[in-house]
């Protein structure tokens, strides 16, 4: 699929580090270092400029990496690029450490995943069919 793109970053544009790999990282696009303190959010920018065909949506999510080692993850998770938006991609990220993070322009900060997505069409009922799951939800099915 080819998605229309604008980059006014001045890094490369986000790829697929193999050939199963699901989503391209996300790279900050500053023109100095910030320090996101604990607790602290901000939104990132990236530079980049998408047009998604109608059908089509790009999921911000985090690196599980940075969310691992340094407790800094998207807020949001999965954040949602429409197929009609044509502003930044920006990336709001959190700082759920103990310790201050420091995003470093070019820093890979999170990962963009090209998704199909449906449109529902209500049908209101007054009953809905039974299951064996019934109304169980919030770990109503155990957890082994």
């Amino acid at each position: 699929m080819k998605i229309k793109i604008i980059n006014k970053s001045s890094h490369a544009l986000p790829h697929y580090e193999t050939i199963a790999s699901a989503g391209m990282d996300l790279r900050a696009n500053l023109s100095e270092s910030r320090i996101l303190k604990p607790l602290e959010r901000t939104i990132v920018g990236t530079g980049l400029f998408i047009e998604l065909p109608i059908g089509i949506e790009a999921q911000v999510r985090p690196r599980s990496g940075l969310a691992a080692k340094k407790g800094i993850t998207v807020l949001n998770a999965p954040g949602t690029v429409d197929a009609d938006y044509r502003g930044e991609i920006g990336v709001i990220l959190v700082n759920i450490s103990n310790e201050d993070f420091t995003i470093n322009n070019g820093e890979r900060i999170a990962q963009l995943v090209i998704a199909k997505h449906e449109r529902a069409d209500w049908e209101q009922v007054e009953v809905l069919s039974d299951t064996d799951r019934g109304e169980g939800g919030f770990g109503s099915t155990g957890i082994k």
